[in-house]
């Protein structure tokens, strides 16, 4: 059995519930990640991605003679009036296999991963992990190599 532990990122990037969106936005821009796993204490309360973010956003944030009032509020948004409730999670001992199907059958692009025992975060696993390992085992590609052209996410260019 292929267990989820062994292509989970870690350590994961939290945002606590009570953060701004302004928050999220530069925590993402800063470490090129899609997600972030909303905490409340220790415990897995949510997940805010990126989508996320950009449809709250209007089109002239960030832009100083644009910018109006309301983009600023809504910069200012918490967390948890935005996020994804009540996430997927699986624990580290799940198969490859069925985390994969199950982010198909939910329509989800990542799955914290918690622990059995304490549902602590131990991690967490995108498509972008699922398509990586299925890519080493058809032809032993390696994802963790870095790209030799810098990709700009959404997130910078809206910045």
């Amino acid at each position: 059995m292929n267990r989820i532990e062994s292509i989970m990122t870690r350590p994961v990037t939290t945002i606590g519930m009570d953060r701004t969106l302004k928050d999220a936005r530069r925590l993402l821009a800063e470490r090129g990640f899609h997600h972030l796993v909303v905490l409340d204490g220790r415990r897995v309360v949510g997940v805010v991605s990126d989508r996320d973010i950009m449809s709250e956003l209007s089109p002239f944030v960030g832009k100083p003679l644009a910018a109006r009032t309301q983009d600023e509020r809504t910069l200012r948004k918490k967390i948890h009036q935005i996020m994804s409730r009540e996430p997927i999670c699986v624990d580290e001992g799940c198969d490859i296999d069925d985390a994969a199907r199950l982010m198909l059958s939910k329509g989800v692009g990542c799955l914290p991963v918690v622990s059995a025992i304490s549902s602590d975060l131990r991690g967490l696993v995108t498509w972008r992990d699922l398509l990586a390992w299925s890519l080493e085992k058809i032809d032993g590609f390696k994802a963790k190599a870095a790209p030799e052209t810098p990709v700009r996410t959404r997130l910078e260019d809206a910045a």
